[in-house]
């Protein structure tokens, strides 16, 4: 790693995609922080052309700066989509220089942005690890989990909807049944008395029973009185 005076405002430290550059002082907005620079690549010369690697830095269609030289510290400043410097390209003098854009504390990691092409050919298929997208994707998965969980209260509500219908609709049946049990039974009852009390009626209607006397039956009919014979009548005496 290579060694940085102690008058420079940064240092070369752990970050989450791996080495990053932190302040140790305040940087002011505006503020030259530090150059990129490395040898310069030609696009018309053809061994300059088949160099390929993920700290080159393109000036304009010709030049090139190729940063991974070791001695280019610059070349640790990560990539972030909310940055806070940038990069000041001076195609002329085919110079980049990394300026503050907002005022960076002691301890805040230097960030500038790549770029479009680099981050559509570098970080796009792994995924951009700056603050920015890694608070997006995680509003994502906290929507995506409250979205399941409204999800699952629904169904577990219609369920729970669809068994108390049931519920009711099996009491009601159950009501029914038993109401149904109750008019046969009384039905049935009713069907047994008037049976038993028409057998009654017809028997009597057909004289198979006792009648009734009448009074006209238990009177004796007015009529002679007959004289009592001799014998009686001495039998009498």
């Amino acid at each position: 790693m290579p060694e940085i005076s102690s008058s420079k405002p940064y240092r070369i430290g752990r970050s989450k995609t791996g080495l990053g550059l932190f302040a140790t002082k305040k940087i002011k907005k505006g503020d030259k922080i530090i150059r990129y620079f490395g040898p310069m690549l030609d696009s018309k010369n053809k061994k300059h052309d088949d160099i390929d690697n993920k700290y080159l830095f393109e000036i304009n269609n010709r030049w090139t700066i190729d940063g991974s030289v070791r001695k280019n510290i610059a070349r640790y400043i990560n990539h972030a989509c909310r940055p806070n410097a940038e990069s000041d390209v001076n195609s002329r003098k085919r110079k980049v220089v990394i300026r503050a854009i907002k005022t960076i504390e002691p301890g805040e990691e230097i960030k500038y942005d790549y770029g479009t092409d680099y981050f559509k050919i570098f970080l796009k298929p792994i995924g951009c690890k700056c603050d920015h997208c890694e608070k997006k994707r995680a509003k994502k998965r906290a929507e995506a989990r409250a979205e399941k969980l409204r999800l699952k209260l629904k169904a577990e509500k219609k369920a729970a909807k669809k068994a108390e219908k049931q519920a009711v609709k099996d009491a009601r049946k159950k009501k029914t049944v038993v109401k149904a049990s109750s008019v046969k039974a009384a039905a049935s009852k009713a069907a047994k008395r008037n049976t038993l009390s028409g057998v009654k009626a017809n028997a009597h209607a057909r004289g198979t029973g006792k009648p009734t006397r009448t009074k006209a039956a238990r009177t004796k009919p007015l009529g002679r009185v007959q004289p009592k014979s001799p014998a009686r009548a001495k039998r009498a005496l």
